[in-house]
């Protein structure tokens, strides 16, 4: 589970190009764009720009460069030319990128246009819960105080955690073990070291945390239909904490989830990386 110098070195490649990505759909005007324009631009930016590929398609029969879920969609979300992005949205782009064989991971949460205060509310604890949980990561620390860091916050806000997906140990692979829960007991779980390389990636529900799958066996929505958010980063443990290999610009590093702004993996299972 552990990676050498050489290959966090491509890997911080791998995540310095994602988090590109993000800068650059940072400049585009998303409302009135589909959800899948939105995926055609990104994979062609990923192709022509970064001379990269994005792992999301053809991974597991997907036949998308990334996930768009938008309002109660939780993760997973397919895009469409019928769904267009409009004043009020919440919206997820889940996008991943291989370089040079090595996968990055990466998603932020948009805001479209004037959000209601309880929609902005829910993405802002969302990403201050990511950042809770990367601040958990440090060599000799548990899997467990990831999760812990993340249930505490969203609970203490009034908001629900979904179990259903996790984190999950990423290189050559999309998804390798450990599995990273975002909800848990502190000092339970596998022991961090150095090298370890990961995603973090709650998902928050305004209402309660279960969520069903929709008919095309990808969209996974709320079952109360509430409004769920969600960020995710690629971290590694390093010798003294943590190194997020798919920081963007507009972030602060470790202290971030404060002053930095808006922007799932598979279900859990025991033979699974999350």
């Amino acid at each position: 589970m552990t990676k050498t110098p050489a290959e966090l070195e491509l890997m911080a490649e791998s995540g310095r190009l994602l988090a590109s990505v993000f800068t650059w759909l940072d400049t585009l005007p998303l409302a009135g764009l589909s959800t899948l324009e939105i995926n055609d631009r990104v994979e062609a930016f990923i192709v022509d720009q970064l001379e990269a590929r994005p792992a999301s398609k053809g991974q597991y029969g997907y036949g998308f460069g990334l996930n768009s879920s938008r309002n109660h969609v939780v993760c997973h979300g397919v895009p469409s030319s019928d769904e267009i992005l409009a004043g009020g949205d919440i919206v997820n782009l889940d996008i991943t990128l291989e370089k040079n064989g090595f996968i990055a991971d990466s998603s932020k949460t948009y805001l479209i246009g004037a959000v209601t205060p309880a929609a902005r509310r829910l993405v802002t604890t969302t990403r201050e819960a990511l950042w809770k949980g990367i601040r958990a990561v440090r060599p000799g620390a548990r899997l467990g105080d990831i999760g812990h860091a993340i249930e505490r916050h969203a609970k203490q806000k009034g908001y629900s955690v979904v179990r259903d997906y996790c984190g999950h140990g990423i290189g050559r692979e999309m998804h390798e073990p450990p599995q990273v829960l975002h909800f848990g007991k502190a000092g339970t779980g596998l022991t961090l070291r150095e090298g370890m390389v990961f995603t973090i990636e709650p998902m928050l529900n305004q209402g309660v945390r279960s969520v069903r799958t929709e008919d095309d066996g990808w969209t996974v929505v709320t079952t109360d239909g509430k409004l769920s958010a969600q960020f995710e980063h690629t971290v590694a443990v390093t010798r003294d904490g943590v190194r997020v290999l798919t920081l963007r610009p507009d972030e602060t590093g470790p202290a971030a989830g404060r002053s930095d702004r808006p922007s799932a993996r598979r279900r859990v299972s025991p033979a699974s990386g999350g």
